[in-house]
């Protein structure tokens, strides 16, 4: 895409936004797509799409989608400021794909948790874990204020204040949660992260973030699903550095024990894709 074709899309944004947002009515609160220049996508760096093995993966079909879903729940309690839980998908998945096959509408509704839920679409049915513009410097903040500014034009926040963040993902989310952990401009204001088989790298940032933000993490882990040793040397490490943490060998583990240390490690005999439904619910019960 050229210059001139970009610089369209973004105008086409920007009229978008000036419009009032298109919320469906669903069975735990209310549903909402809209597009956002602050969205992963289109990217400079995906115009030519993204080469994985022997497929490429084109910048029409993955990676001109802007869509971020917004989703409020029934009996949300507006306050000071607004809570905010971040999800990001993983590898071949989109957005719908993600909400329909893992629950997570009905399991974010099932866990009471007073907060706004966002999904940013990310590389669409592709190979992939770049982040694109979330990567970038403040372009996460950017996004929430955006967001809450849509929101709190419309009286359904109080206000446009940032309260507290939680980032969880599946897979591949572990990069550009990373990066909004390092880069995003609201470091502090994240008090959470959930990783679902997903720690992959980056596992400084992750570290630094827990140290300096004293940070709450859940990390659910397969056998077989590549992140095993990653997880096992993040635990080595905290062990190192005197930090405290908790760790089980478990498919099931209580609410209690979700909240025994600020960092937690769950080892599941579960497969890659079976994480997320109910620990996504189970982490946000236990949420602080």
């Amino acid at each position: 895409m050229n210059r001139t074709c970009l610089a369209i899309l973004i105008f086409a944004l920007m009229v978008f936004s000036a419009h009032g947002i298109d919320w469906k009515a669903t069975s735990g609160g209310q549903l909402a797509i809209i597009q956002s220049s602050h969205a992963p996508f289109p990217h400079p760096d995906r115009m030519d799409g993204h080469q994985y093995g022997d497929s490429l993966y084109s910048f029409a079909q993955h990676y001109n989608d802007s869509s971020v879903a917004i989703f409020i729940p029934k009996g949300f309690r507006q306050g000071r400021k607004t809570d905010l839980v971040f999800y990001f998908h993983g590898w071949g998945n989109n957005i719908q794909k993600s909400m329909e096959k893992f629950q997570l509408l009905e399991q974010f509704s099932a866990s009471k948790k007073n907060a706004i839920f966002v999904f940013p679409q990310g590389p669409k049915n592709s190979k992939d874990s770049f982040g694109g513009r979330l990567e970038e410097s403040g372009t996460f903040q950017a996004l929430v204020l955006e967001i809450l500014e849509k929101l709190e034009a419309e009286d359904l926040v109080r206000s446009s204040k940032v309260g507290d963040i939680v980032l969880a993902g599946h897979s591949g989310a572990y990069h550009v949660i990373s990066a909004i952990l390092s880069r995003g401009g609201l470091s502090a204001q994240v008090k959470e992260v959930y990783l679902f088989d997903a720690l992959y790298g980056e596992l400084e940032k992750f570290t630094h973030w827990l140290e300096t933000y004293e940070g709450r993490m859940v990390n659910i882990v397969t056998p077989n699903g590549g992140t095993l040793d990653n997880s096992l040397d993040l635990l080595d490490d905290l062990s190192d550095w005197g930090i405290p943490f908790a760790a089980y060998e478990s498919n099931d583990v209580s609410l209690n024990e979700l909240r025994a240390e600020k960092i937690i490690t769950v080892f599941t005999t579960l497969g890659h894709s079976e994480v997320i439904d109910p620990f996504f619910e189970k982490a946000l019960k236990s949420s602080e």
